[in-house]
């Protein structure tokens, strides 16, 4: 059986209760953080604090852990749980209130935490491309947080998925905005690397972050900026880049090929430049974690 994370301790996942009148339940008033393990290391662990302490200031949250305490919550579960790859996923409620729609402040936030072994370095979509629908985005207008409200991502793609594809491109007024859980990237004729620039309609991505700064050390141009879904059926290639499966090739868009209609040559560069970063034999096993700055060395 697995060990969770619950509230400062380490238990068997049978073991871990949460209250019914826990605020994440009952309006999902709640943020999370999805870090990737790899050699049993997390990576990025210092831009995925931060963006979880951005969350907390947006949302009004108080603030339960010191990062010294996060990287220790991962720690604990990749040794308790033998975890060499996958993903740390980290969730906080606001906490335990009696049901009102008005919050106050001095709730203790529920922390809750659990580890997945799963493949990111040899992903199984990484070499054949994904299909993508693409779909209204009907999400809420604070997309920017990483909340748990992801009932219009989660209806989005199990529709496309019962219709062949393998996930959606959102979009307002014919602009791609984002996938359902990952960042959406283009490149056009000129071998230039197109995507969305950041603001409250879309999530900052930690590893659109860390694509964008491996694609201009390798010499590509990026211009950070909306785009079309014409312009992206039009595209020399595109991709989409998340946690859990570092960058993905699209290969079709509403039934038309992105280009040659499979994984293009800067998508490669841009996936095997990250991957060859993550294994740099001079980042040595005991320096934890990887973080962005460590990436740029």
């Amino acid at each position: 059986m697995a060990l969770v994370y619950l509230n400062g301790e380490l238990m068997d996942e049978a073991q871990a209760k949460i209250s019914v009148f826990d605020r994440g339940f009952l309006f999902a008033d709640s943020i999370y953080e999805v870090t990737a393990i790899i050699n049993g290391r997390p990576v990025y662990l210092d831009d995925h604090f931060k963006r979880l302490t951005r969350s907390c200031q947006e949302l009004g949250f108080e603030a339960p852990m010191t990062q010294s305490e996060f990287s220790g919550i991962h720690q604990g579960l990749i040794m308790g749980n033998d975890l060499h790859e996958g993903v740390v996923y980290l969730q906080m409620t606001r906490g335990v209130a009696e049901r009102n729609f008005t919050y106050f402040e001095g709730l203790a936030p529920t922390v809750f935490a659990f580890s997945k072994a799963m493949d990111i370095l040899d992903h199984p979509k990484a070499r054949s491309g994904i299909k993508i629908k693409t779909a209204p985005d009907l999400r809420w207008a604070r997309c920017d947080i990483k909340t748990t409200q992801l009932t219009a991502q989660s209806m989005t793609k199990t529709t496309v998925n019962r219709n062949g594809f393998d996930d959606a491109w959102m979009t307002k007024d014919g602009w791609v905005m984002e996938g359902t859980s990952n960042n959406a990237f283009i490149v056009d004729d000129r071998g230039v690397i197109i995507t969305r620039d950041l603001s409250s309609v879309i999530l900052a991505g930690v590893t659109r972050m860390a694509v964008i700064d491996i694609a201009k050390t390798l010499g590509f141009t990026v211009e950070e900026r909306a785009f079309t879904v014409t312009e992206a059926q039009n595209a020399r290639e595109a991709f989409c880049t998340s946690t859990s499966t570092i960058a993905l090739p699209v290969i079709e868009i509403d039934g038309e090929p992105v280009g040659r209609g499979n994984p293009g040559d800067v998508y490669k560069s841009i996936r095997q430049g990250f991957i060859d970063a993550l294994l740099r034999p001079k980042v040595v096993p005991n320096q934890m974690p990887l973080s962005l700055k460590q990436m740029r060395e």
